[in-house]
Parts: structure tokens; sequence; C-alpha cells
């Protein structure tokens, strides 16, 4: 006879996992770029960051005020080489040295530096000599750790961008360009020996900007969709970050990288832009970022690299007012220079549900779940295609299925409305118990009648 895991105490368990994640969830990180006249003091951010669940910067330079205002935080600090100093930091090692002794030696162990990434985008950057140059340059930076006794406390790396693989689609099948040859294999001989990450820059809003269908989109936002199957492993893949980072986990291996581990550089959505850059919305923007960081703390991982999240870095803490191109680019901040929220994501240690929307806009109050329930049902007349999706996307974010699959005590009765009634509603009550979190492209509705039966109990806040 099966034995339901929903128990009161299993409630319990669950709660306090959440409150110890959101306390030390050093797999979420976040880039703090410069480029804007209006940005508020390091010390100001120092303090904002301590008041979230963010465990990590990425500078894109190494600029001492903001190093030292982080002194003693025990954030994470990425600090980087710019591509202007390749050539120099690759032919003289003095130079390295120097750069060691300026930018990391005045500030450790007080501010925890863990990474130093050279250059940014390098070998998608078509500069044929700096391309060859980057190696040189990581070797020598490294160097300049070792002999300064930091070589196995801070890592040494570089930036890529989605562009170095040749093929990404379906995920297994992911591979480098074979036009950097040999400069790849070198760059991941250094990874190797040096047990130094392969960062990259997935973005899946530029993926969708190249196919908006709204299938797409809702692929891309961690919404409820039909999933896409890798045709070479069965596997379906429910969001574009999953089946990205994924893809560079395939071409990693393929390339006998496989303990070569993968952290996520950058991503994120833009919360507006400019009149033709389609998808640019805070709706948008709070549905990637919020889905993303409730899918990075679920710890399902990815299907290539399961019970693990991958280190990530939100793109980005501010907006960035200087930088030129289109509206979108200026348009990233979680954070506004008065350091209020842009929109809310779930960052804040006061508050750990955000605000996350489940569909690409807001709904209208004619079109929100009903308040004052306690169980998430599907509505009357949704059809079992909308179901079949629905349960597919509430058993891709990391609950339990294991009720409604055969011999589970809520597999009968055996019928696709019953198994994704149950696996909504557990998404609803372990994602925060928001309305948002019981929209399902508004097919569902809270109800205060409990759809427990026999021996299958569905859980709710009283459980």
């Amino acid at each position: 006879m099966a034995t339901l895991p929903y128990t009161s105490s299993f409630f319990l368990l669950c709660l306090l996992q959440t409150v110890i994640l959101a306390y030390s969830q050093s797999f979420i990180g976040v880039n703090y770029g410069q480029v804007a006249d209006n940005l508020p003091p390091p010390s100001a951010t120092a303090n904002l960051l301590q008041s979230t669940a963010i465990q990590k910067v990425r500078l894109y330079g190494a600029d001492p005020a903001i190093i030292k205002a982080l002194a003693n935080t025990g954030i994470g600090i990425v600090i980087g080489a710019a591509n202007g100093d390749i050539p120099t930091l690759a032919s003289d090692p003095n130079f390295a040295k120097n750069w060691i002794s300026s930018n990391v030696l005045p500030f450790y162990p007080s501010s925890t530096i863990i990474l130093i990434t050279v250059g940014n985008e390098v070998m998608t950057s078509g500069d044929q000599g700096l391309m060859t140059q980057l190696l040189p340059a990581m070797q020598n930076v490294q160097n300049a750790l070792n002999a300064a006794s930091l070589g196995g406390k801070i890592k040494v790396s570089t930036v890529h961008s989605m562009a170095v693989l040749k093929q990404s689609e379906p995920p297994s099948s992911g591979s480098f360009d074979p036009s950097f040859g040999d400069l790849m294999k070198g760059l991941l001989e250094f990874n190797k020996a040096t047990g130094s990450p392969f960062t990259i820059n997935p973005y899946p809003y530029f993926a969708y900007r190249s196919d908006p269908r709204p299938e797409t989109l809702a692929f891309c936002l961690f919404q409820p969709n039909a999933g896409r199957v890798d045709t070479n492993t069965n596997i379906k893949y429910m969001n574009m970050f999953d089946a990205q980072v994924d893809a560079v986990r395939a071409a990693l291996n393929a390339m006998d990288s496989k303990d070569v581990e993968i952290v996520v550089a950058e991503t994120g959505w833009p919360y507006k832009g400019d009149g033709n850059e389609v998808g640019a919305s805070v709706e948008n923007a709070k549905a990637y970022n919020g889905n993303l960081i409730q899918h990075l703390r679920s710890m399902v991982g990815t299907p290539l690299m399961p019970g693990k999240s991958v280190d990530t870095y939100l793109f980005a803490l501010y907006d960035e007012d200087l930088k030129p191109g289109p509206g979108s680019e200026r348009a990233f901040g979680l954070f506004k220079p008065d350091l209020s929220m842009t929109y809310d994501v779930g960052l804040s240690k006061s508050s750990q549900s955000p605000a996350t929307p489940t569909t690409p806009t807001t709904p209208t109050s004619s079109t929100k779940p009903k308040t004052g329930g306690a169980w998430c049902v599907p509505n009357a007349d949704v059809s079992d295609a909308q179901l079949q999706t629905n349960l597919d996307y509430a058993c891709g974010q990391g609950i339990d299925c294991r009720p409604v699959e055969p011999g589970g005590a809520c597999f009968e009765p055996n019928t696709i409305r019953s198994h994704a009634a149950y696996a909504m509603n557990l998404l609803y009550q372990t994602a925060g118990r928001n309305p948002w979190n019981c929209e399902f492209s508004q097919t569902a509705t809270l109800s205060s009648t409990n759809p427990s039966y026999d021996g299958c109990t569905y859980p709710s806040e009283s459980t």
C-alpha cells in the first residue's frame, strides 16, 4: 500500500528548507555593470545586496570602491580584466603580477573574490589576435595568483557567448564551432587543469526575438507549454534555459570536458524596449527572472545535470543608462538607482514569494482566479491537451509527482484531468500560494472544496 508523503511534517520540512535556501542560495548571483551616471554609492549597493538572497556579484572590471564596500559581507565577487588588457597580460608576466597586486591583494580575503574573468566574449569577437592571446593571458594571471599563494582559492576563466556553439538544437547535439579548433581545446584544457568553470551567457530572450511565436515565449518564460523533445535522447525540455545550458554541457562532454563545471555569467530579460523590440515588457521580465529563480531554488537542475543548480548571475543589478544600442540595452535592471525594485522576483529576504505571473500579460480582474480558496483546481472546460501541458509543466518544476504515477496513492482514477489537478495544486501549494501560482494560462481557479478522495490527499495550507 502506497504511503502519502504529504504530511504536516513534510510541509514543515519544506518550509524550513525554503527558508534555509533563501539565506544560503550560493547559486544566485547578479551582474553589476557601471555604464551609467546615476548609480548609488557602493556602500548603499552593499547594503541592498545584503537585504537580498543574492550571494554573488559579477563586476566587469575591478572597481576598488565596490570591492572594498563588499568586504566582510560574505558575498562572492567576480572581477574582470578587460579585453583591452589581454595583449599585455599575455606578453608580460610582470603586468599580470601587478594586476593581481593592484586588484586582488589589497582586498582579499576580507572581500571574497572567487573568480577572475579574463575578457568578455573574446572567442566570438572576430579579433584573431585577441583570440590567440586569450589563453596566454589567462595562464599569466593564474601564475600570478599561484605566486601569491591564491591559486587554489581564486579561479581564472573567460566569458563566452552562446555563439561559440555551432549547433545547439537538439541540446544533446550541442557542439562548439570547429573553426575555434585548438584555441577552444586549449581553453578547456586550462579549465580542467585549474578546476575553473566554463562561463557562458545564455539569453532565452534573444531566442524568442528570433522566433516570436506564443509557444516560444511560453517555453522561454518557464510557463506552461507543450515542451520540446530531444529526438536523440527522448528528453522533453520544458524551458529554453535548460535546453541552452544542456547544449553547452553536451558540447563540453564531446570535448572530453565532462568534469568542467558550467557557470551562467549572464542571463536576463529587458522590461522595456523600443517599439520594434518584441517581448520586452515588465510582465515578461518578471516572469522570466522570477520563474528562473524558482527553478534554481527547486534544485531540480537540468536534464543532463539533475539535482544541482548551476551558478547563475542575473543581468543586471541596475539599468545602465549610458549603454549604446536599442532601448532594451538600458532596461535590464532589477533595481532602480533609488534602490527600489523595478519589479519583484522574490529576491528580498523579507519576502520569499515573488510576484511572478505565469502568463505573459497581467490578467484582468475577470480572469484572475477566485480568492479565498485553499486548493488550485483546473477549470471545468479545459481540454485534455491543455491539462497535459499543465501536468508536464508542474512536474517539470521539481515537485514530487510520484503520487500520480502507477502505484501512487493518487494514480486512480487514471485520467489526465485527475493527474493534472493533483500536480497543479501541489505546485500552487509549494510555490507560495499566491493567486498567480494558480493561473496556468487562465485554465485554473482556487476552490474552497477539498478535492481529496479515498487515500489521495491534496495538500493545502492546513495540511
